[in-house]
């Protein structure tokens, strides 16, 4: 059972990863710092999109519109910290 909290606290970690990446994909692509015409930025970004969305998208909806600002990704990374934390502190323990 150890074995599988481990590979849930990985995915955790991977996918924290990949939602600061697409925040900053995103802040790039917005800023017109990177080429969005070039095929691999594109797939790049579309592979963080499709990553990233169907999370993103309820959460998006229950917080308020700040105008340009997006905080869901910042509640999303929240939620896990808080899955991580009770995993690690109440689950992780009493397991034989």
């Amino acid at each position: 059972m150890r074995a599988i909290l481990d590979v849930v606290l990985l995915v955790l970690n991977l996918y924290t990863y990949v939602i600061i990446a697409s925040a900053i994909f995103s802040w790039l692509y917005a800023f017109n710092i990177i080429n969005s015409s070039n095929q691999v930025i594109a797939t790049i970004g579309q592979t963080l999109y499709n990553l990233t969305e169907p999370v993103l998208r309820p959460i998006r909806r229950f917080m308020p519109n700040l105008g340009g600002v997006d905080l869901s990704p910042i509640a999303l990374l929240l939620g896990i910290f808080l899955i991580q934390n009770i995993i690690m502190r109440y689950v992780y323990p009493n397991v034989f």
